[in-house]
């Protein structure tokens, strides 16, 4: 059972239409998908509107969540670029964090935590202890990822996620149908970030699983 909260289809940077993603993920054994493109302020009503539609896909064996990735936005901007994708459908909000390998703005990760109509905080770098207790605060997920580059510093949030006790999911970040992880390789990521059997089983098992119920 698999659930992967983070993906990309042709509407941003990806290499598949939303149907080739899903029959891929259902071949994966995952239950839920998340297609989440990339969104700023000059595509967010076009790319939400259209993988809406995905939705449609949604089977007994597979749910398809339409979301946005939230990306490269300045700071001072994203709230309203995130009130504008839920307000288009959006069910899922992921925020591109401040990554290593990506110059995005200084302050994008403490933005995303504040706000608590944010679902997950992605790949979020050298994310400090006092924005980790924010977006506990706020039930903001931490992802650890299994996109190349940008899992640099997993095992670095996976130490201060647990320090603070914030809530953790594996997501794949996937760009393509070889991105896509099944449950074995989700395991992998987890425990090569140094979580214990027991963090990648609520990461992994149970809390996409909560935390998109109802969606």
């Amino acid at each position: 059972m698999r659930a992967d909260l983070h993906t990309h289809s042709i509407f941003s940077d990806g290499e598949l239409i939303p149907a080739e993603l899903v029959r891929t993920a259902k071949t994966l054994g995952h239950r839920i998908i998340a297609i989440t493109d990339h969104v700023d302020m000059t595509n967010v009503e076009h790319v939400v509107k259209n993988v809406v539609k995905a939705a449609e896909l949604t089977d007994g064996e597979i749910k398809v969540i339409p979301g946005v990735e939230v990306t490269h936005v300045p700071p001072s901007k994203m709230d309203k670029v995130i009130a504008d994708a839920k307000r288009f459908g959006a069910k899922w909000i992921v925020v591109h964090g401040e990554t290593v390998v990506e110059p995005v703005e200084p302050g994008t990760n403490r933005q995303t935590v504040m706000n608590p109509d944010v679902d997950v905080l992605a790949h979020p770098g050298f994310i400090t202890e006092e924005e980790m207790e924010l977006a506990k605060k706020n039930d903001v997920l931490i992802e650890i990822t299994g996109r190349r580059g940008h899992n640099i510093t997993n095992g670095h949030v996976v130490n201060l996620a647990r320090k603070v006790g914030a809530k953790m999911v594996i997501d794949s970040d996937a760009h393509a149908d070889c991105d896509l992880m099944n449950e074995e390789r989700a395991y992998t990521v987890a425990l090569g970030a140094g979580m214990t059997k027991e963090e990648a089983d609520e990461a992994i098992q149970r809390t996409p699983f909560l935390y998109t119920k109802g969606l």
